[in-house]
């Protein structure tokens, strides 16, 4: 079982529960909190919008997501074998589990993703956003197999698969919530504020991750390199890579500064940019452009990944900012 959880990645499995659980409760909760509605039986009444979406079949949503993702790592890992032996020195699949079980397991956890991923959607009232998971389960197997082999598609691919994960709490709350104000409510209130803050938090999860997929690339550029696979380091070369990530960090930088200046300003998002974001992004460029050794490019590879939380835990400034009202 130990081995199980090290294949799936159980850290990053939190961290997908903890986003979903905190774009839902911590953004999406807090917003509705501000948008106050009349209902058709107390006219004259004006009350908080609440979410919709029922708890027990957002646990069904995380459910799917988490299932699939970890039969996507499952899968990476079955087809990473010979690289992960060069860049790493030791594999999971081969040696602590066999590669039948492992492929075993892979077919349980796309089974479970999917059938869970058709049941909520099914609550929901749209079963054909089932296909969404299953399209996703077949672009991770095929991610591993094929895609990143080739030049870019695979980072972007990663890239748009970590963004979807905030956007599929806002994509199923959307109907529950249109299906009952819309019936209840004397006026459907706009509530396009919740996809630009969602919206928001998945931007910087498609740049952070696509950042991160260029440096893990150039940390295993010789596995990738002796396998033939056109990773963006091994097509046009360690330091042209290293410049791309850091024109990707000075992007996404500036792109927090504009947000920050014409649409939230408050000073508790600058405290929290500033250090928890902007700092590190800092840090990884000056471990980027330091040298070449590998253990400089693994540090900056796990720094963004400490961004990425810190990125995800803006969720709960965002709860304090609108609960307490200190815009």
């Amino acid at each position: 079982m130990k081995e199980l959880l090290r294949l799936v990645r159980w850290k990053n499995l939190i961290i997908v529960i903890l986003t979903m659980t905190l774009m839902r409760y911590a953004v999406i909760g807090s917003l509705l909190g501000k948008i106050n509605v009349t209902l058709l039986a107390e006219p004259g009444k004006e009350i908080p919008m609440e979410l919709q979406f029922p708890w027990y079949d957002f646990i069904f949503l995380i459910a799917a997501t988490v299932f699939i993702t970890a039969g996507g790592y499952v899968i990476n890992d079955y087809f990473d074998i010979k690289t992960d032996l060069i860049n790493r020195g030791k594999v999971i699949v081969g040696t602590k589990i066999p590669r039948r079980q492992a492929m075993m397991w892979h077919n349980i956890f796309n089974i479970a993703g999917v059938a869970a991923g058709f049941y909520v959607s099914w609550k929901a009232g749209y079963f054909w956003l089932g296909i969404m998971f299953l399209i996703v389960s077949g672009l991770l197997y095929f991610y591993s197999a094929s895609y990143k082999r080739q030049f870019l598609i695979g980072n972007l691919i990663v890239s748009v698969l970590t963004a979807m994960v905030p956007m599929m709490v806002i994509i199923f709350e959307w109907p529950a919530l249109y299906k009952f104000y819309t019936l209840n409510a004397v006026v459907m209130p706009d509530l396009k504020i919740l996809f630009y803050w969602i919206g928001g938090f998945a931007l910087f999860a498609f740049i952070t991750t696509l950042i991160r997929e260029i440096i893990k690339d150039i940390e295993d550029f010789e596995g990738d390199r002796a396998y033939g696979r056109n990773t963006i380091p091994v097509a046009i070369g360690i330091t042209a890579s290293k410049t791309v990530s850091v024109i990707l960090i000075i992007i996404t930088i500036i792109l927090l500064s504009l947000v920050w200046k014409f649409f939230i300003h408050d000073k508790i998002t600058l405290l929290y940019i500033s250090i928890a974001i902007v700092l590190p992004l800092v840090m990884v460029i000056f471990q980027l452009v330091r040298n070449h050794e590998k253990k400089i490019i693994h540090k900056a590879s796990s720094l963004m990944k400490i961004v990425m939380l810190l990125g995800i835990l803006y969720s709960l400034a965002v709860k304090a900012i609108i609960t307490w009202n200190l815009f």
